[in-house]
């Protein structure tokens, strides 16, 4: 059989998930719906032990890689001729550096952690809740003075809801998000959580922990599994999802060149 023929385009979600084999990053990339199709513009192809998912996002376009270092050096030396430039490849690092060695083309880009959990933590705590339109509106100037390079941030495509704790900063007359944290591109069976951002005047006082359990629950309990990603040289955000429940793996990303 040709090699070409060898590689095969997966249309259903149940396909791609059962391809997947329980990766997390996989099965989160598919963006599968609630009637069971894989999410807008999503397209997967598997070759051998090999998956790679293509996912379309307003913020960065992404093409999660798994399985088998030389199925997948075979199966993206055709997918990346059916997907463009904009497309971030992703991985596990020990994957991604072998497929670098294979395609020598993929420039490197950075290397963060896939950190995520299927069990419940219990750690929200009394005063986290759900924000309404008024504390999303509040929670903005957060990422505006303290985050703005987040891909999470209210009113952007996919970002769902927001959790948080609201409090006086300083003295100041009236309430504001202190720590906030959304379910964002959540998808059938994997949640993700994004955006976590504190105030400076409130850390160190356990309110980061108590809002991401708090959304980390939430979304085991829909999905079945809460996931996120975080810089490597981030530890106290690490620190926090570790002693919440969270395991992890580190991954890299590389840059896909125009073809």
């Amino acid at each position: 059989m040709a090699e070409a023929e060898e590689v095969e385009e997966l249309v259903r979600l149940g396909d791609i998930h059962r391809a997947a084999d329980g990766c997390g990053a996989l099965i989160w990339a598919a963006q599968g719906r609630g009637d069971g199709s894989p999410g807008p513009g999503v397209r997967a192809w598997r070759h051998g032990a090999a998956l790679a998912v293509a996912s379309p996002n307003p913020q960065q376009d992404r093409l999660v890689v798994g399985g088998d270092g030389a199925d997948a050096g075979v199966l993206l030396r055709r997918v990346l001729d059916r997907v463009g430039p904009s497309y971030r490849l992703l991985g596990e690092a020990a994957l991604i550096g072998d497929l670098m060695r294979q395609l020598p083309g993929l420039v490197p880009v950075h290397h963060f952690l896939w950190m995520e959990t299927m069990s419940p933590t219990g750690a929200g705590a009394a005063g986290v809740r759900w924000l309404d339109a008024r504390g999303e509106r509040q929670a903005a100037a957060l990422f505006d003075r303290f985050f703005p390079d987040s891909y999470a941030q209210p009113g952007r495509e996919g970002v769902r809801r927001w959790a948080g704790v609201l409090d006086e900063v300083n003295g100041g007359a009236a309430a504001e998000p202190l720590v906030v944290a959304a379910d964002a591109w959540s998808a059938a069976g994997c949640g993700f959580m994004g955006g976590v951002v504190t105030h400076p005047a409130a850390r160190g006082r356990g309110l980061a922990r108590a809002v991401c359990g708090f959304v980390v629950d939430a979304l085991v309990a829909r999905y079945g599994r809460t996931a996120l990603m975080v810089l490597t040289g981030n530890a106290p955000a690490i620190a926090t999802y570790e002693r919440l429940g969270m395991t992890k793996r580190l991954f890299r990303a590389a840059h896909l060149p125009a073809r």
